[in-house]
C-alpha cells in the first residue's frame, strides 16, 4: 500500500529520503497556483530559478523573466507570481524563468525525487489522479513562508491526504494526519478560515484579495505540472 508523507516546511525536507517518492510541491499563495494556471493557459514551460539576476540571464536566451519577493513584483520585471498574469495571450507558447520567495526554492530543494510536481487547490483533482496512477509513495512538500510553517500549504497537504486515502494510500506521519484534520474542518470555507492567517494579512495589504480567492478554488484547471529537464511542463 503506497503512503503519503507531509513535509510542513522546506527546513525539514532534508529529513526525508526523496529517491523513492513522488514529490508534490505546493505554494498555494501563489507560486505553484500561478505555475499550473500558466500551463493550463498555454505557457510552454516554467523554469524555477534562485534569483532575479538569474531570471534576467534567462531573458537573454529568449525566456520571459518573472520575479517576486515578499508578495511584490521585483523591480525590472513585468510580472511575478499572480495567477492572473499567467492567463493572457502574451504568455501563451512562451518559456518563463521564474523566481519567488518560497515556491521555486521548495522545488529546487526537492531535487532527487522520482518525480517533482507543482500543485495547489486549483489543480487538486488532476494532481491526485496523477499520483494515484502509480504505486510509489507521495510526499507533499509545503513551501511555507521563509522556511516557517504556514496554514494554506498545510491545508493543501491535508487535501492531498484526504483524497489519496480514497485511492488506497495510507497516511505515513502525524503531520499528514494533522493536516487532513485541519482540511476536513475548514474545507467548506477555506477563504474565511484563512482570513486569520499571517500570509493572508501580508498579501491583503498589497490589495490582491482576488488572487487569494482564486488560489483557494478547487479544480479550476486540469493541468498537472511536472519538472522535466529543469523546467515545469504540462504532463
Amino acid at each position: 500500500m503506497p503512503k503519503i508523507h507531509v513535509c510542513l516546511t522546506p527546513a525539514l525536507i532534508s529529513l526525508f529520503d526523496l529517491s523513492d517518492k513522488r514529490v508534490v510541491v505546493t505554494d498555494v499563495l501563489r507560486a505553484t497556483s500561478a505555475m499550473v494556471t500558466g500551463l493550463a493557459h498555454g505557457v510552454a514551460s516554467i523554469r524555477p530559478v534562485s534569483t532575479a539576476d538569474e531570471a534576467k540571464r534567462w531573458e537573454e536566451l529568449g525566456y520571459l523573466g518573472a520575479a517576486e519577493r515578499d508578495g511584490k513584483v521585483v523591480d525590472g520585471f513585468s510580472f511575478g507570481n499572480s495567477p492572473f498574469a499567467y492567463m493572457g495571450e502574451e504568455v501563451q507558447g512562451k518559456k518563463i524563468a521564474l523566481t519567488t520567495t518560497n515556491g521555486t526554492k521548495a522545488i529546487q530543494l526537492s531535487e532527487g525525487a522520482l518525480e517533482i510536481m507543482a500543485a495547489g487547490f486549483v489543480n487538486l483533482e488532476a494532481t491526485v489522479l496523477h499520483c494515484a496512477k502509480f504505486e510509489e509513495d507521495v510526499l507533499v512538500h509545503c513551501a511555507g513562508w521563509k522556511d516557517q510553517f504556514n496554514i494554506e500549504d498545510t491545508l493543501f497537504a491535508g487535501a492531498m491526504v484526504f483524497h489519496l486515502e480514497q485511492h488506497g494510500f495510507r497516511c505515513a506521519d502525524d503531520a499528514g494526519m494533522a493536516a487532513k484534520m485541519l482540511y476536513e474542518q475548514t474545507r467548506n470555507d477555506l477563504f474565511g478560515f484563512l482570513k486569520n492567517s499571517s500570509h493572508y494579512h501580508r498579501l491583503s495589504r498589497l490589495g490582491i484579495e482576488k488572487d487569494i480567492e482564486y488560489c483557494l478554488k478547487e479544480n479550476v484547471v486540469d493541468a498537472v505540472g511536472i519538472i522535466r529537464n529543469g523546467e515545469l511542463v504540462k504532463a
